[in-house]
């Protein structure tokens, strides 16, 4: 009778256990060295911390961190198929910065952002895609500067996605929450672009 009972406890306990796992939703972050966190550690970057955020909150999400240091929107199109080889229920786009400090085209890193995002939704139909909004500095000119920070809101508006103003609000530009390279995080700044992540996150989970 004993055995029976165990073996019953341990059927149901598999059953519940798989139901839960699949329930698990997975949150996708695309992008370049910021995504990655570069100078830091995985588990020091904004998506662990967003990926702890969300436990804490008991929402059943995992994190994939898909970041790579210097990658461009080019460099993205060309290695997402391989990223959607898994599934994903929230696809987080993180890139261009790269594209703007280099000055490159404008119009390519638009299409380069749009394609994509059709990849992702191809692959993906029920996705839900966010766009990092992105800024560079004005030494490259004050048209392309203005145009490039317009690049974001407009793709997220055309593929009906969830826009995130600027990911390093409060943390551009501030000696304190930056590394040496004056661009890049440190880990109180990964903090903080956490925060402004969760902040969207909450709208759409």
């Amino acid at each position: 009778m004993f055995k029976k009972q165990l073996i019953y406890i341990l059927i149901t306990g598999f059953f519940v256990l798989s139901a839960f796992n699949t329930d698990q939703k997975t949150i996708i972050f695309f992008g370049d060295s910021l995504t990655a966190g570069y100078g830091l550690s995985k588990e020091q970057a904004f998506p662990a911390l967003v990926e702890d955020k969300l436990e804490a909150s008991n929402k059943n999400y995992k994190v994939i961190n898909a970041g790579l240091s210097g990658e461009t929107t080019a460099g993205g199109l060309s290695r997402i198929d391989w990223i959607l080889k898994q599934p994903v229920d929230i696809f987080v786009l993180e890139l261009g910065a790269n594209d703007g400090l280099r000055g490159l085209p404008l119009d390519q890193t638009r299409k380069n952002l749009q394609g994509i995002i059709d990849k992702v939704r191809k692959k993906n139909p029920n996705v839900k895609i966010v766009i990092a909004g992105m800024m560079v500095p004005p030494n490259l000119g004050p048209e392309y500067s203005a145009e490039f920070q317009k690049i974001f809101p407009q793709i997220a508006k055309k593929n009906n996605a969830t826009l995130i103003p600027f990911l390093l609000e409060d943390v551009a530009g501030d000696s304190n929450l930056n590394q040496a390279d004056g661009i890049h995080p440190n880990v109180k700044g990964h903090q903080i672009v956490a925060d402004n992540v969760m902040e969207v996150l909450r709208g759409i989970i």
